[in-house]
């Protein structure tokens, strides 16, 4: 819900889709031809700025989100820090070092890319340009319902919450972690009740299997197009030089 909002919130919310993909793509491309760390470096900052800056992205939403990511990136980075020595006793190596900048500073500047694009693009416009790619329609059916049992979820957790605080669940720590263990274990029934519920919605609305969303107007696709074509192309200058 995060992305969601921080998506319509956007300087770029209007902005085509199609022309945030060919910016982002661009930014993955760079990334991975790039080899020097001062090139990725600049990579990863050019496309942070472009989401902060550009489309005025919240700072926090932008951390909050990549948060996870980069936890997952620092913990795999450590872990190639351990490895065996010369005598074969494992321990503490610096070997992997080189390895482990490039791979961090190649990884960042992909992970920006990718913000840069979920956090200024809402699901329906993403969904159109998958479409217009040819992206199979079961495929997309499955990113819609996942993405709506995702609020589904949101919503039983919240209104029981707000039941058992209503009548004193979390009032001490004993009555907190009963409160929660109920909690967890009536989320799976309300949730597949919400879910029939959209089943029976969806098919007295004449569900033929395919969700339709009324495609947004970009007036202004071609031009901001060119202007993608040509940051990307800025981009690529930057690795394929350093690659050369």
């Amino acid at each position: 819900m995060l992305i969601e909002a921080s998506a319509y919130a956007s300087r770029w919310r209007d902005v085509a889709p199609s022309a945030k993909a060919w910016f982002a793509l661009a930014g993955i491309v760079a990334a991975w031809l790039a080899r020097s760390p001062a090139a990725l470096g600049t990579l990863a900052a050019l496309l942070m700025l472009a989401a902060l800056c550009g489309a005025r992205v919240n700072p926090r939403a932008y951390l909050q989100v990549a948060l996870p990511p980069l936890g997952f990136l620092l913990l795999s980075c450590l872990t190639m820090l351990v490895g065996p020595d010369a005598h074969g006793h494992w321990g503490l190596t610096t070997a992997m070092l080189p390895t482990i900048e490039h791979t961090a500073l190649r990884s960042l500047a992909m992970l920006a890319a990718l913000l840069g694009l979920v956090l200024t693009t809402p699901l329906p416009d993403l969904l159109n340009l998958l479409r217009r790619l040819r992206t199979p329609e079961l495929l997309l059916d499955l990113m819609v319902l996942c993405y709506r049992m995702l609020f589904v979820m949101r919503q039983a957790w919240d209104e029981s919450i707000t039941a058992q605080s209503a009548r004193l669940g979390y009032r001490n720590l004993r009555q907190a972690w009963r409160s929660t263990g109920l909690l967890a274990g009536q989320m799976a029934v309300q949730v597949w009740q919400r879910a029939a519920a959209l089943q029976m919605a969806a098919d007295a609305r004449a569900y033929q299997g395919t969700l339709r969303f009324l495609p947004a107007v970009h007036p202004l696709a071609r031009r901001q197009q060119a202007w993608a074509a040509l940051a990307g192309a800025l981009m690529l200058a930057i690795a394929v030089g350093d690659r050369l």
